[in-house]
């Protein structure tokens, strides 16, 4: 048996302070949080651009520019600064959690863009002559069609957040980087192998979780849209256009 793997069935790492239900734990509340708060950031404002259309370009080029950086970059970036501010917690885990924010924001918030500038804008003028308001045409009509772009958006950022928190063990933080890093220092190998594939697993539990949440809030006539091929279009008779276009793509 390979000794990485003598170390992860050994009971011993899984009890303690830092046992691996208790890192995972820590791994799983410094990720969460970081995408709860980047889900307030980005979400309220792709859905503003996205149904108004406004400032569209610039906070889009703003989100891609910090697409662009990598997460140890922008770890680096922000430790001068929390250090500065602070050199009491410039080293715990407030920098990790700046970063990890500053790397979900951008993916939520081009995924909620994206997926309300794709719904058909034939629905949203048939739900505007059918009289509903701007709110109830975002509520009712966009974000439900859209759903399913933007828990992709989610899922891309829940994937980065969960590897930058590993990375961030190494300034003092807790969470399962700690195993790879500890494992360095000390010239221990077995917890460096076990920790990456604790890092590996939980990032694929989570993009599978995220992907069956994603499949369900796909309305139920896209699903079976998806599912079936178009069925041929009848010489003479248009296809459902206005209120009927809206009624069979929202399921209502």
């Amino acid at each position: 048996m390979p000794t990485f793997l003598s170390w992860l069935i050994d009971p011993a790492n899984w009890s303690g302070p830092e046992g691996i239900p208790t890192r995972l734990f820590e791994h799983l509340e410094i990720s969460g949080s970081a995408v709860l708060v980047a889900l307030i950031i980005g979400l309220p404002i792709g859905f503003w651009i996205g149904h108004t259309g406004r400032g569209a370009t610039a906070a889009i080029n703003v989100a891609n520019i910090g697409r662009a950086i990598p997460s140890y970059a922008l770890l680096g970036m922000i430790l001068p600064i929390s250090l500065g501010i602070s050199p009491d917690y410039g080293l715990s885990v407030i920098p990790t959690f700046i970063a990890m924010t500053a790397l979900a924001t951008p993916p939520i918030l081009v995924g909620a863009y994206a997926g309300l500038r794709e719904v058909d804008r034939e629905l949203i003028e048939a739900a505007r002559g059918m009289g509903f308001r701007e709110g109830q045409i975002l509520t009712r009509v966009e974000i439900p069609l859209a759903a399913p772009v933007i828990v992709g958006g989610i899922r891309t950022a829940s994937l980065q957040v969960i590897a930058t928190a590993t990375i961030g063990a190494i300034l003092s933080g807790g969470g399962l980087g700690r195993y790879i890093f500890d494992g360095l220092a000390n010239q221990d190998y077995d917890p460096v192998v076990a920790g990456a594939l604790l890092v590996a697993a939980l990032a694929i539990g989570v993009d599978i979780i995220l992907a069956g949440v994603q499949r369900l809030m796909t309305p139920q006539p896209l699903r079976a849209r998806a599912r079936m091929p178009e069925p041929p279009e009848v010489p003479g008779e248009p296809p459902p256009t206005g209120a009927g276009a809206l009624v069979r793509a929202t399921g209502g």
